[in-house]
């Protein structure tokens, strides 16, 4: 199962520090102005080797005339909706206001877990102050100050217990690779899908979000057998609204945690938008494979290098993760749709690779002994010993005396040798720095 935690509050009560703060780094705008957040902010966490994406929500608001403040409540709910486990927030400074009770019967209808965290508590006394928040019947109340980190360890225990480690997942049954179509609204996933199967299943739209739910079929024919993960299922026309964009980043993350291989449809003719790249950074994040596919390439006027330039113009925005297939399909036409299943068959199978510890040592040692760490604060680095992780993607030790010098760019530099010798194209590389 995907795991995702949703945090919810009315403004001002520190969700986005605690965001911050669970992801380690300073990812969303913090101000003392209500309404500040107002596009979402996403983010992966893990706590005692659970890993799980966290969704810092707007505040939410009733009554308001606002615009910002009704399409921020529309999207807290979409949130709770999609979300495994709700991590209410209050502040103890403010005591318990009429906001918090209405957020409060908002999530007592959601009949999902809800966690509430007392934010601002600094001091022993203020402890006791959190005692009024079980007025809002939803369970027990976790004092915490997201600015500082006190309390949070506590908090994240409690919420972890309702998560699963993907590596237990049972629906994993299947050995065959899962593909995911994903992508922002209207840029032709369910034209895509119907191309590959070849009827009608999904039902095709103009109006962006039709598609809702996740759903596994699997493909078996000219020579490709694997599990496609679709977000597919109807959703009642009233409910497609201006929220579409942010409820597509909701479904994509549940099919990205499912999958091994995400194909990433982008708009040949809205080119490479700011929505596509935060769904290559949740494939990035989550370490799955990815292959970019650029639909309605039909529709494109064409010179002689206008795909290079294309090209060129993607890479250039995704940098420095570079190294991935792209592929200029038309799903109406059906061109080149099965190259991209070619192009997802590669980006799997650099998924799994192995290399041995005696190849590494042997191929990439003299390659660092060429061009070594830069030297740092008058200490030279030596890397003495390299080996890949048994984990489920692409991820190598390198073990040396002094990795805390070890830069950035150096670690680039490394990156680039294990993919020019051992081909990852398509994958994201994790590389760790360790103490021999």
């Amino acid at each position: 199962m995907a795991n995702i935690l949703a945090i919810v509050g009315r403004p001002n009560v520190g969700k986005s520090t605690l965001f911050n703060r669970l992801l380690g780094q300073r990812q969303a705008i913090v101000e003392e102005t209500s309404g500040v957040t107002r596009d979402r902010h996403y983010g992966k966490s893990d706590w005692n080797g659970i890993e799980f994406s966290v969704i810092d929500t707007g505040g939410y608001v009733t009554g308001s005339d606002d615009v910002f403040e009704e399409e921020i409540r529309k999207q807290v709910e979409l949130a709770v909706d999609e979300a495994d486990v709700i991590l209410f927030v209050v502040d103890v400074r403010a005591g318990l206001t009429g906001l918090d009770s209405d957020v409060a019967n908002l999530l007592r209808k959601s009949q999902k877990k809800v966690i509430i965290a007392a934010n601002k508590v600094d001091t022993g006394k203020q402890i006791n102050d959190t005692s009024e928040f079980y007025q809002l019947g939803l369970g027990n109340i976790y004092p915490i100050s997201a600015i500082n980190g006190s309390g949070t360890g506590d908090l994240l225990d409690e919420v972890t217990q309702y998560f699963e480690k993907h590596e237990d997942d049972e629906d994993e049954a299947s050995d065959l690779p899962k593909y995911a179509v994903v992508g922002r609204p209207n840029v032709g996933k369910s034209s895509f899908i119907n191309a590959l199967l070849g009827d009608e299943r999904n039902i095709v739209t103009d109006i962006p979000g039709t598609t809702r739910d996740s759903i596994n079929t699997k493909y078996n024919r000219f020579g490709f057998e694997f599990m496609l993960i679709d977000t597919a299922g109807v959703r009642k026309k009233s409910k497609v609204s201006e929220n579409i964009e942010f409820y597509s980043v909701m479904r994509s993350i549940r099919a990205i945690e499912h999958s091994d291989v995400c194909l990433l449809l982008i708009d040949a003719t809205l080119g490479f938008e700011s929505q596509d790249m935060n769904i290559l950074h949740l494939i990035e994040k989550n370490r799955k494979s990815v292959v970019v596919i650029v639909n309605k390439w039909d529709l494109i006027k064409k010179e002689t290098n206008t795909h290079l330039e294309f090209e060129q113009m993607i890479r250039k925005k995704t940098a420095p993760f570079v190294d991935y297939e792209i592929v200029f399909t038309s799903a109406i036409h059906k061109q080149r749709i099965f190259k991209a299943l070619e192009a997802a068959h590669r980006a799997y199978e650099n998924k799994k690779r192995r290399i041995s510890t005696s190849k590494l040592n042997e191929t990439l040692l003299p390659v660092i002994e060429a061009t070594p760490p830069p030297m740092s604060k008058g200490k030279h680095v030596k890397i003495k010993y390299i080996t890949q992780l048994p984990v489920k993607f692409p991820a190598f030790a390198f073990y040396c005396n002094l990795p805390q010098y070890i830069k950035d760019p150096y670690k680039r530099f490394i990156e680039n040798q294990l993919r020019e010798r051992f081909d990852f194209k398509g994958i994201p590389v994790q590389i760790y720095f360790r103490k021999k």
